[in-house]
């Protein structure tokens, strides 16, 4: 036999959540065939099988939470799943002829119970079947426990005074069945804790600006083609606006840092977050160093990242150590939002939906693609000068995307 161990979860991740088993006990299995998938705070984990063999046991059930070396069941090597045995063919009965019927008496028929009214008041039984009264239940106080007109009327009163039964105790909510409970995955648990901390924990401000998209997109227009053929890879607007952050946050380095206690670590270096949503939830890979690459570079890191994560295949690395997050909520139509930080991070931006409005421009009124920009920061370490400064920086090398290649 042999254990199926759940296995290093990584650093700071103490646990995990058994979401899925994709054998069950007594199936054959092939060894590094996934048996189970796990989920932690940050990534899910697969665990495959150790040789061939069968799955004999499941210890750890779909729900459980366990820790690190916890035996999550136990598997027989090189074995084949054991058929369950036939049941044994049953032998049709014998055929015994049918008793013969013993002669029985006729019985008698049964006759009716004979139920003797009260006698009653002609006055009474007119109460009584105005009212729905039944007489039979009236104590009568005349002549050989006649009922009389009092009797009834008296019942009545008695009837109408009587204490209403309880309430029998309310059951449990149901679900009604337009309706379905969910229990939330430990990701999801993790997002929920993590931005309510940071909105408990940061003084968070959000300052907006405006960027007109009319020279990113012509560049991308003119070269985009050329570019494919040569990098293998999409120019997008995402490594446009990642270079255009890391030039902003190399004037205002307070966007840059975060706080550690009572002091404030300045970064100088420039790990890029790029926030994707899943189907599971939004995470936050991390480009790192992106300060050193180029625009293919950037493009080629973001797609990359990208895709594992939609594969489920992040590892606890590819979350962690990021100085900047940037979150593009224009993909699902948003014209307008307040990120919330990335904590220990003091700063995020939010690119938004591309949309052609009326500018003016030199006193002439324009059609222009504009896009809304959104700053949250740690007003704890960033002042709102530095904020607007750094939007602005952003918002100008976006426009000019020249100042990006003279790092102006």
């Amino acid at each position: 036999m042999a254990d199926i161990m759940t296995p290093a979860l990584g650093e700071s991740v103490t646990e995990a959540t058994v979401a899925r088993w994709t054998k069950k006990a007594g199936d054959a299995v092939r060894k590094d065939e996934i048996l189970v998938e796990l989920e932690t705070d940050k990534v899910s984990l697969e665990v495959a099988a150790p040789s061939d063999g069968v799955l004999s046991e499941i210890l750890a059930g779909e729900g459980d939470t366990v820790e690190p070396g916890t035996v999550l069941g136990k598997m027989s090597e090189g074995g084949a799943a054991a058929a369950p045995a036939a049941a044994p063919k049953a032998e049709a009965p014998k055929a015994e002829a049918p008793p013969e019927p013993k002669a029985e008496a006729p019985k008698a028929a049964a006759q009716p119970e004979v139920q003797t009214a009260k006698p009653a008041a002609p006055s009474a039984q007119r109460i009584a079947t105005e009212n729905s009264l039944d007489l039979a239940k009236v104590s009568g106080s005349g002549k050989d426990g006649r009922v009389t007109k009092g009797d009834a009327i008296a019942a009545l009163e008695a009837r109408a005074n009587a204490p209403a039964p309880a309430a029998a105790p309310a059951a449990p909510r149901e679900l009604h069945e337009r309706e379905e409970r969910v229990r939330m995955t430990r990701l999801r648990q993790t997002i929920a804790r993590r931005l309510k901390e940071a909105q408990n924990n940061a003084a968070m401000l959000t300052t907006f600006n405006e960027v007109d998209m009319s020279a990113v997109m012509a560049l991308r227009t003119e070269y985009k083609d050329v570019f494919e053929k040569r990098h293998g890879v999409r120019l997008g607007f995402m490594s446009f606006f990642v270079k255009a952050c890391i030039a902003a946050l190399k004037q205002v380095p307070d966007v840059n840092a975060e706080i550690d206690g009572q002091d404030i670590i300045y970064n100088n270096h420039y790990d890029i977050g790029v926030a994707v949503g899943t189907e599971k939830g939004l995470v936050v890979p991390v480009i790192r160093d992106a300060d050193e690459m180029s625009l293919a570079g950037v493009e080629k890191a973001i797609g990359a990242m990208g895709k594992k994560a939609r594969d489920g295949q992040l590892a606890l690395d590819d979350l962690q150590g990021g100085t900047f997050t940037i979150s593009n909520g224009g993909v699902y139509g948003s014209l307008m939002s307040t990120p919330i930080l990335n904590a220990p991070q003091s700063g995020i931006l939010g690119m938004h939906k591309i949309q052609e409005r009326p500018m003016v421009v030199k006193g002439q009124v324009v059609v222009r693609p504009m896009m809304y920009l959104a700053l949250s920061y740690d007003h704890r370490v960033v002042d709102g000068q530095g904020a607007v400064t750094f939007l602005v920086k952003v918002k100008d090398a976006i426009e000019d995307p020249q100042r990006l290649l003279l790092d102006l």
